[in-house]
């Protein structure tokens, strides 16, 4: 492997240093272990000596611009460094920064200069922020809620109530999406930054804590404001914008958060390899036993399939940010779905002890209980498959073979990107370069030399994921308008569905044909990349070719290499504490 570039060596040290901070999360001994945090969990409390090891790390600054004093210049980076904390525990990964950060890009996407550096200023001091998009009432249509900001001579009279917020206590400030105006419509709602220290103590009231069965060491609780001045600077953007705002801060958000849990992916199938590895069955080790050893392998690739498509969807924030309003919604629909299903075929393999909630094997139950909460967040399934499908009638048009090639950058690991930019985020996908990737690439495949023994099968699965697409095309652009609405019909949500296993396959293909063997020799081998299209066109329901022997054989020989060695089961194979 080449060594890396000073940036890269730069994250890498950084991802190193949580490591080291962190600890192994298998060593009894270590205070921030895992029998600590499952312990902790069982209180419904946050780790105390974890966070104050997260403080110690300045993990804050991940989300404050490199302009303004923190570390934050690519949002790849931000997800890559944040799973060693969810591989841990998803509520320390959310209560103590995911949250946060889910605040402060409305601050970094249209804040003024003297907001940005209020916010800056609180969370590289150790601060919170807390935000409230949507009321649980009326589930992922954040536009329905219960805040109400009325304009004023001075600024603005906020009432109402919300009742789940995750830090509403502990956070220092709020950004809070209220309706500031009677008519309906888009313009009809705003986004306010509200520091709790400039309003009157009486005029807001927390509400009681709400319990849930995942991540229950975040303290999710509501809050109630009665006739609570707020100053006319705690308008962020302008008045009416807040549905805009919101959407392009989605565009950020729901890439990189389900790139953070796939750190909680990598606990669940590490718990599994080592059950498989230690549980002896009729005086052989469960490994042995042909089922586990392919949803083994199965869940390493699904990992792998994971996070080809969050890498290129939070690199298009930099490259292409005219299509990131639907791949991120793709990466927040798709990669809770495969996680979730990998979890239940890895709990097949635990068998009873699947349910054990502490101990070695703990960790994985509570990563199951965990994910649906964090898949949830702040847009669910539906509101997801909403913001793809309006889209697809207009890609099929205009962006699939009829658009430009996708940028090398999007699929190289490592490599550096231009600066982060909100504010060239669009609210409507005006090309699909990751798509339209997927146009000749059974040729290239079949021409190329790096397949070897797969050439064949590797040629007729990228062929089948083109020939899908066209078909795409043909069905989306006869969608009737009804479909294109809030009333789609489940078939305008089946095509959604099969979009997403598309980019899915395009991201897949394009980061092994752009990564160089002296690079990743193992992202540039064909086994991973015949497993992971062939999943992926079996979801499609097209025919599948055969594979060569024993490709399952070495893929499962990296999944224990990874294991025995602690080294992460994502993209970036990084040295992990254990």
């Amino acid at each position: 492997m080449l060594s890396p570039s000073p940036e890269e060596l730069t994250v890498q040290q950084r991802v190193a240093d949580l490591e080291r901070r962190l600890g192994d999360p298998g060593d009894p001994g270590n205070p921030l272990g895992r029998d600590a945090l499952l312990a902790a969990d069982e209180r419904g409390e946050l780790l105390a000596e974890a966070e104050e090891a997260l403080a110690g790390f300045a993990l804050n600054a991940e989300f404050v611009p490199t302009e303004l004093g923190g570390r934050l210049d690519r949002v790849d980076t931000l997800g890559r460094v944040l799973r060693g904390v969810f591989r841990r525990d998803a509520s320390l990964g959310l209560g103590y920064g995911a949250t946060t950060f889910l605040a402060a890009i409305a601050i970094w996407a249209a804040g003024t200069p003297e907001q940005r550096r209020r916010v800056a200023d609180l969370l590289l001091g150790g601060g919170r922020l807390a935000i409230a998009y949507h009321e649980l009432a009326h589930g992922n249509d954040f536009v329905r809620n219960e805040f109400r900001a009325t304009p004023s001579d001075d600024g603005f009279v906020m009432s109402g109530a919300k009742h789940v917020i995750n830090n509403v206590e502990r956070a220092e400030a709020l950004v809070l999406f209220s309706r500031t105006e009677d008519s309906p419509g888009s313009r009809s709602h705003s986004v306010l930054l509200v520091d709790k220290s400039d309003v009157p103590a009486d005029r807001y009231r927390y509400l009681p804590r709400y319990e849930t069965v995942g991540v229950r060491g975040c303290r999710n609780a509501g809050v109630e404001f009665t006739d609570c001045p707020l100053p006319a600077d705690a308008l962020v953007g302008k008045l009416g914008d807040g549905v805009e705002l919101a959407l392009r801060s989605f565009q950020i958000t729901r890439s990189v958060l389900p790139s953070m849990i796939l750190g909680g992916g990598d606990t669940a199938l590490r718990t599994a390899v080592s059950f498989a590895l230690d549980r002896k069955l009729y005086h052989r080790s469960v490994l042995e036993i042909p089922h586990a050893r392919a949803t083994i392998v199965g869940a390493f690739t699904d990992l792998l399939i994971s996070d080809c498509l969050a890498l290129t969807a939070t690199r298009a924030v930099h490259l292409v940010p005219e299509a990131t309003s639907v791949y991120a919604a793709a990466v927040k629909y798709l990669l809770p779905k495969l996680l979730t299903e990998t979890a239940y075929d890895l709990s097949i393999v635990l068998g009873a002890n699947f349910y054990v909630r502490d101990g070695a094997y703990g960790a994985f139950q509570k990563h199951v209980r965990d994910l649906p909460m964090i898949s949830l967040g702040h847009a669910g399934t539906a509101a997801c498959q909403a913001t793809i499908i309006p889209q697809l009638p207009r890609l099929a048009r205009t962006a699939w073979f009829s658009g430009r090639p996708a940028p090398e950058g999007l699929f190289r690991v490592r490599d550096g990107l231009p600066p982060l930019d909100p504010a060239r985020l669009v609210l409507v996908a005006g090309s699909d370069a990751l798509a339209g990737s997927l146009e000749g690439a059974a040729d290239a495949v079949a021409e190329g030399a790096r397949a070897g023994e797969y050439t064949e099968a590797l040629t007729a699965l990228a062929q089948a994921l083109e020939d899908e697409l066209r078909s795409l095309r043909s069905e989306c652009a006869d969608m009737p308008p009804r479909d294109r609405t809030v009333l789609a019909s489940p078939k305008a949500y089946a095509l959604a569905d099969r979009y997403t296993l598309l980019l899915a396959g395009a991201a897949c293909l394009g980061v092994w044909r752009h990564q160089e063997p002296e690079d990743d020799a193992f992202l540039a081998s064909p086994h991973w990349i015949a497993a992971a299209l062939t999943r992926l066109v079996k979801r499609l329901g097209r025919p599948l070719p055969k594979l060569p022997d024993g490709w399952e054989d070495r893929l499962l020989d990296e999944v224990l290499n990874r294991y025995h060695e602690a080294r992460s089961y994502d993209l970036y194979d990084t040295p992990i504490a254990g």
